[in-house]
């Protein structure tokens, strides 16, 4: 068996190659020469390097591969301009599923996210429930439409593809680090008194990374699952992060209303200094149309079973601190 990691220098990409590498399969992971690959240095793999829009490149690593994890995205929800994050998002994506097609992968696994699903409600939302909001910017805009076109492909041309739609991860190995990540290195250093005044849907990248695993031998065509272990609080996951940092817990609330008051300034400040600046609009809206999740179907189809988010939480609290040591 031969896999393909596309997003490897990556958080998720990392954890999945990391997982093959441990149980043996023979992993080839695609990677630009500027990749930052500390998530994966020392692995035995196999490294091709080229891009989305090198077809040689793409060929190269494609061909002879059996399962393809497809974990390459950008996830800037802040970038005003669409066309950076279509382009990657949906038409580079396009290319990569024209090629898996020519060069007959057998499976497909597709990295998506929750922010396809719909909005929160009263009961715990499925895969079945159809996106129902809007105003989460060009961001969620490109993730639902490279969905769309990976379900299309499995639809209408046979590509043997299933979509995972992985909630915010917490846990080891977040080098670069991811901006929630860095968040709760700051809280587990006793450096960012606050917590914020919304609950979010949240897993371990450990187990993000089965669920990618399992899906390859279990998922079910056309399909999508949702990754997610828990809705959790702010306020619970900042406590969490400041008892295994050894600091008080943040005490200070910043409710919904007053980070969005701070949104509007920085989207104004954005088009002032012509430039994209990372606290925007879009991203709360993004959290403020998440609810909870029902995951029963990665449990009952894959056998995905995620263990406690918190304990994630924890290894991640002790990975920043190991490398601010």
């Amino acid at each position: 068996m031969t896999a393909l990691v596309m997003g490897a220098s990556g958080f998720l990409g990392s954890h999945v190659t990391r997982q093959l590498a441990r149980r043996g399969d023979g992993v080839r992971v695609l990677l630009r020469r500027t990749s930052d690959t500390r998530g994966i240095d020392g692995l035995d793999v196999e490294r091709c390097y080229g891009d989305l829009f090198d077809d040689d490149g793409l060929r190269a690593a494609m061909t002879d591969v059996d399962v393809l994890y497809y974990c390459v995205v950008d996830a800037r929800a802040w970038l005003r301009d669409p066309g950076t994050l279509f382009s990657t998002n949906v038409e580079g994506l396009r290319r990569v599923l024209d090629m898996a097609l020519a060069t007959g992968i057998e499976k497909f696994v597709f990295t998506s996210t929750v922010g396809t699903l719909a909005a929160g409600t009263d009961r715990p939302v499925t895969e079945e429930d159809e996106a129902d909001w809007t105003g989460g910017g060009p961001y969620i805009e490109s993730r639902r439409a490279a969905e769309a076109l990976v379900l299309e492909y499995a639809r209408t041309r046979g590509l043997p593809a299933v979509a995972m739609c992985v909630s915010t991860t917490y846990g080891p190995g977040d080098w670069q680090p991811t901006p929630h990540g860095g968040a709760l290195a700051m809280v587990a250093a006793g450096r960012f008194p606050f917590y914020f005044g919304y609950s979010l849907e949240v897993v371990g990248i450990e187990d993000a990374a089965r669920a990618m695993l399992l899906a390859a031998k279990k998922g079910r065509i056309g399909e999508r699952y949702i990754i997610s272990d828990r809705f959790m609080s702010s306020q619970e996951l900042h406590a969490v992060a400041a008892e295994a940092g050894g600091v008080r817990a943040p005490r200070i609330g910043i409710p919904l209303p007053v980070l969005y008051a701070g949104a509007r300034i920085n989207d104004l400040a954005a088009r002032v200094v012509n430039r994209d600046l990372p606290f925007a609009t879009a991203g709360l809206r993004i959290v403020e149309n998440m609810g909870r999740l029902d995951h029963s179907k990665a449990v009952r189809e894959l056998g995905w079973q995620p263990e406690p988010v918190r304990d994630s939480i924890q290894r991640a609290v002790r990975f920043f601190a190991d490398r601010g040591r």
